[in-house]
């Protein structure tokens, strides 16, 4: 069944949209894991990556509560499912010689089977939030990425190592993926209606909103970044290459409003476009897809604009 309803999803896609978002994906994704494989303390992130990934996929799953009443015995079979996602992952540490983190990967990805959802499936337990619906779409993200538990563990991180620039860099750059993924589901449709009269003003504010969210929660982060060896002018132009990455991922939000898959594949690949981006080739690229995603988020949002 997972496997007829996943081919009917990329039938829905598109042949061309595939061979457009797979290339990157597959090259952003083996570049990371050839990176970061032979090195001694990398190969521990490729664990902490899978996880985090598998992770947040496993707590979005609108159909645990289906899983739950018809089959209750299925989370054996969900982690056989995740311990096959994180096959190409063993398979280069494994290519390195490094057993240990490969161990690691492949358990990690079968224990996240075992993870309980983002929220309560009946909304009446749903906790409240205090911050006004401003603020909706970082809410419902911190909670189904528990990015709110992975800053303060990042600032330590940080922190204990900001004598080496490398170490405020990653960590800065772990936590933008992690406030990338906030913006990996379009809300509700109810929630989009002040948007279908004036499509341009909501963007604006929705980029600006996550503009400033990402300013409060890496300057710390930057700060240590600017104290160390490289400076103001790297921690500013970290941060100005952040900016770029979230803008296009909140625009992406809307560009393939309200296929949540398309929105997650496009993103993914604006992130691998990034991670390329020391070909020559690729920024370019990255300057074309911007000009792309900011059409394409009007033009799609007017499509339901009603006057």
């Amino acid at each position: 069944m997972r496997l007829r309803i996943g081919g009917r999803l990329l039938a829905e896609l598109g042949w061309w949209r595939l061979a457009l978002l797979g290339p990157f994906l597959l090259l952003s994704v083996a570049r990371a894991f050839v990176v970061l494989a032979p090195h001694a303390a990398g190969q521990w992130l490729v664990p902490l990556l899978v996880a985090l990934f598998i992770g947040s996929q496993h707590r979005r799953r609108p159909d645990l509560a289906f899983l739950q009443l018809t089959a209750p015995s299925f989370r054996p079979w969900l982690a056989a499912e995740y311990g096959l996602w994180s096959v190409p992952a063993v398979a280069a540490l494994l290519a390195f010689g490094q057993l240990g983190a490969a161990l690691l990967t492949l358990g990690l990805a079968v224990a996240a089977a075992w993870l309980p959802a983002a929220w309560p499936q009946d909304s009446k337990k749903r906790r409240r939030s205090l911050v006004r619906s401003e603020a909706l779409e970082l809410v419902s993200g911190l909670r189904q990425t528990a990015a709110a538990v992975w800053w303060p563990l990042l600032l330590a991180g940080a922190v204990w190592g900001r004598q080496y620039p490398e170490v405020p860099a990653l960590a800065l750059v772990v936590w933008l993926l992690l406030l990338a993924g906030c913006y990996g589901n379009p809300e509700p449709w109810t929630l989009l209606l002040p948007a279908l009269r004036q499509p341009g003003a909501w963007l604006r504010r929705r980029v600006g909103l996550a503009l400033l969210y990402l300013l409060l929660t890496a300057a710390p982060f930057a700060g240590l970044l600017a104290l160390g060896p490289a400076g103001a002018g790297g921690a500013g132009l970290l941060l100005l290459g952040g900016a770029v990455l979230l803008t296009m991922v909140v625009l992406a939000r809307y560009a393939f409003y309200p296929d949540a898959l398309l929105v997650r594949l496009t993103q993914g690949a604006i992130l691998s476009l990034a991670l390329l981006a020391g070909q020559p080739v690729f920024p370019a690229l990255l300057l074309v897809a911007f000009a792309g995603l900011l059409w394409k988020s009007r033009q799609r949002l007017s499509t339901f604009r009603q006057d």
